[in-house]
């Protein structure tokens, strides 16, 4: 065996320290594109699994999907799209395959289902107010001409009917405009006419116990739409008296204090009655913790505050009230 001489060995030691920085470059460019890789599926919005195809071992996962764990056993691959319901959320999942891996992501379709449930709902309770507008505005019209002729004894009678066409005509007016929008059209008005407006539709309602109603006594003006503002604040009289309905109490307070700034009217509506349940539902459509509630009411009243440039919140504070804000 022929001995290597000074130079090739020289030559070998530079090969393999190129061999050497090539190794070590080539794994820093794997590491590199490993933390990449990771990055990337981190970033993605959905529950990403990457699993080893032979045992079902997770080769990769972001946070989403080690927050989900649990919904990994309920998968499996399908080469269609599916959705599953899992922990009261509607995911879709897809799935694919490379080589040796399986992939799946598990999206969060909660919200999106939610609306379109509601768009569906709304639309078959537009369908059903037209259809039930016609006779409602035929009792309305017999019970007037009725309470004309009876006899005295019976008048009550005849107006408990004029207030139960009135709440259902309530109820249609709000369905028909939560299908439809909320559009105000703006004009300057007093704060007296729609008082008066207010106590009327008080009368109309209808409840059993001794309730005292405040109101500002001072007169302003307001720039709105004073049908809509009407409805918004009728909305919270009723919600209001139905809650004192709701309490042990035989009376009850249902009190409206206003400010003004050079900006905008700051409304706070407070009652004596019963406490709110569930707040994480009170502006959520067709939820409703009343028996005769349709889960509109503090839906639109939002709405038409912020039609006119407001909004509709709870107070902070451990006092029971609204605070309602109108430009």
């Amino acid at each position: 065996m022929a001995a290597i001489t000074p130079e090739e060995l020289n030559l070998l030691i530079e090969q393999t320290y190129k061999v050497e920085n090539e190794f070590n470059e080539l794994k820093a460019s794997y590491a590199h594109l490993q933390d990449t890789v990771e990055k990337v599926v981190e970033f993605l919005p959905n529950a990403v699994w990457i699993l080893n195809s032979e045992d079902g071992s997770v080769f990769l996962q972001n946070s989403h999907a080690r927050a989900l764990w649990k919904l990994l056993k309920e998968l499996e691959y399908q080469e269609e799209d599916y959705e599953i319901k899992f922990n009261g959320h509607s995911y879709l999942i897809k799935s694919s395959t490379y080589q040796d891996k399986v992939m799946l992501s598990a999206i969060d379709i909660t919200e999106q289902k939610r609306k379109e449930n509601l768009a569906t709902m709304g639309q078959m309770a537009a369908h059903l107010s037209h259809e039930i507008r016609n006779p409602i505005g035929a009792i309305s019209l017999m019970s007037s001409t009725l309470k004309k002729r009876v006899i005295p004894e019976n008048i009550p009678i005849v107006e408990e009917i004029q207030k139960s066409v009135h709440r259902i005509d309530r109820i249609i007016k709000a369905t028909l405009m939560f299908s439809k929008g909320v559009q105000a059209q703006k004009k300057e008005f007093l704060w007296s006419e729609l008082k008066e407006s207010l106590n009327m539709s008080i009368d109309y309602y209808g409840y059993a116990k001794e309730i005292e109603f405040i109101f500002p006594e001072e007169d302003f003006m307001l720039n709105g739409d004073k049908d809509l503002l009407e409805m918004l604040f009728s909305n919270f009289i009723a919600n209001a008296i139905d809650a004192i309905e709701a309490d042990e109490s035989e009376s009850g307070v249902v009190e409206i204090r206003h400010t003004k700034s050079a900006q905008e009217h700051v409304f706070t509506i407070y009652d004596s009655g019963v406490a709110i349940e569930n707040e994480k539902e009170l502006f959520e459509a067709f939820k409703s913790t009343k028996v005769k509630g349709n889960g509109l009411g503090l839906v639109l009243s939002r709405q038409i505050a912020e039609a006119h440039n407001g909004s509709v919140s709870l107070c902070e504070g451990p006092q029971k009230c609204f605070k309602i804000i109108i430009a």
